[in-house]
């Protein structure tokens, strides 16, 4: 069953292309890339207020990411969607 689930990691990961694994993850203010399309926002509560959340879709690869917009925590920014 392990075996499983690391194939099933190393899929998901190699689905991304190459300007996708070059996103800094959870990290306030790191840059997308050009080929990122924005989608839908919405406002997500958090203990200290309203933070924003952006859905993006790259037009090359096709990977869902998200956005957290939140300036009180530095590990929030970008994450994969689904994965």
């Amino acid at each position: 069953m392990t075996q499983d689930l690391n194939q099933t990691n190393e899929s998901k990961q190699a689905a991304l292309c190459d300007s996708c694994a070059g996103i800094q993850r959870n990290w306030r203010r790191a840059p997308g890339h050009a080929e990122l399309v924005q989608g839908d926002n919405r406002k997500e509560p958090r203990s200290h207020g309203q933070v924003t959340i952006t859905s993006y879709v790259c037009d090359r690869c096709g990977t869902q990411w998200e956005y957290e917009n939140d300036k009180v925590n530095l590990h929030a920014g970008w994450s994969v969607v689904g994965g």
